[in-house]
């Protein structure tokens, strides 16, 4: 009887040990998505060794992320630069990549860098980095004051950026110049948790569930301020903020028009990407996603219902492809089959999330013009 009762109680320590075990490792794999830091690279982005340098050009570690079509940000340590398309006709090794090296913004590159590509082409603000005319502001948000970028415009409809995992305010100066030539008056707020801003109690990204209280709060500011109409572009999980706001803000009414790049419409599966990238095994993934659920406190009918398709009123603009690996592009492309009325999905081949302006900013700001038109 002892030996029974012994070897109960051992196999009961050995399960409450492993569970143990199990949510620790759930919660540092939560991580990847709850304390993405801003300006650092995601865990799905990989890692390039620069080989050389020379005039106008940059060579790289051969990978499909460095042979992406487009402009990109190449950030390492300390340092940035913007890289242009591949130049298949430069010398280059087998295991190597030739690029256009536009500009390096920051530091030096030098051979041996270890460096990531990131949707952030532009440093700084708008003026440094754009020559744009700009007001440095403060929003009043739920937690604290929130630092905000304003690019006056002529027109009396407003755009709000709002960027996502992984970037700050900076990656919106991507499309700044594109909206400031059509004169829209540009509003680029931090939120809680960036750099400058209020920090969370908690410290963890909530994945727009708290975060889109400080968009409403930017739409405020922009109605006080003169905006008759306001159009949200959100990028990522800043999407999700756009469509929340949309969807609740008191002041939805003068919300006039959404445009969303690589929307986070499924938190899940945006969790377990994350959660993969950190070589996560399969077999914990589900307990990665109930850890940052807990944690974050994502409830699944209310961030279901914050993107539900019977409640958008103005139309949708949704940029996004099948290269993403962070937020799945098959939500993005049911939304605008059910919702044709409002939705048009521009679907952008070879871009990793958040980037799909960087794949062919001719295009996508073509795309933009067509959609913004009729709102202007």
């Amino acid at each position: 009887m002892r030996t029974v009762t012994a070897a109960a109680a051992a196999a009961t320590a050995a399960i409450a040990t492993a569970a143990a075990a199990g949510l620790v490792v759930g919660r540092m794999a939560s991580n990847a998505a709850l304390k993405a830091p801003p300006g650092r690279p995601l865990p799905t982005e990989p890692r390039l060794t620069v080989h050389s340098t020379a005039a106008g050009r940059i060579t790289l570690t051969r990978d499909l992320a460095s042979q992406r079509p487009g402009v990109y940000g190449l950030s390492a340590d300390g340092s940035h630069a913007v890289v242009g398309p591949v130049l298949h006709a430069a010398p280059h090794s087998a295991d190597t990549v030739v690029r256009r090296l536009e500009r390096v913004t920051r530091g030096t590159m030098e051979p041996g860098d270890r460096a990531w590509l990131t949707p952030a082409v532009h440093l700084g603000d708008p003026a440094t980095a754009l020559g744009l005319h700009h007001t440095d502001v403060d929003v009043p948000g739920e937690l604290g004051a929130l630092p905000a970028w304003f690019v006056p415009g002529a027109r009396d409809t407003w755009v709000i950026t709002v960027h996502g995992l992984g970037t700050t305010r900076e990656h919106p100066m991507n499309v700044m110049e594109f909206l400031s030539r059509y004169r829209f008056p540009v509003l680029d707020p931090a939120y809680r948790g960036d750099p400058e801003a209020p920090r969370p109690a908690d410290g963890l990204n909530h994945l727009g569930e708290t975060e889109w209280h400080d968009v409403d709060a930017a739409v405020r500011y922009a109605v006080d301020h003169g905006a008759e109409r306001v159009v949200l572009h959100g990028w990522s999980t800043g999407a999700t903020m756009a469509l929340r706001a949309a969807a609740h803000s008191a002041l939805r009414e003068r919300i006039s028009g959404l445009v969303l790049d690589s929307p986070v419409l499924s938190w899940e599966a945006t969790l377990r990407a994350l959660a993969a990238a950190r070589r996560t095994p399969d077999a914990l993934l589900p307990l990665a996603v109930r850890a940052a659920q807990g944690r974050a406190g994502l409830r699944l009918d209310r961030v279901r219902e914050s993107a539900a398709v019977d409640r958008l009123t103005v139309p949708v603009l949704i940029f996004h492809g099948p290269g993403d690996t962070v937020a799945p592009w098959g939500p993005s492309r049911r939304l605008a089959q059910r919702r044709p009325d409002l939705v048009t999905l521009h679907t952008v081949q070879d871009a990793p999330h958040g980037a799909m302006w960087n794949a062919d900013p001719a295009a996508y700001e073509e795309a933009m013009r067509r959609f913004l038109t009729p709102l202007m």
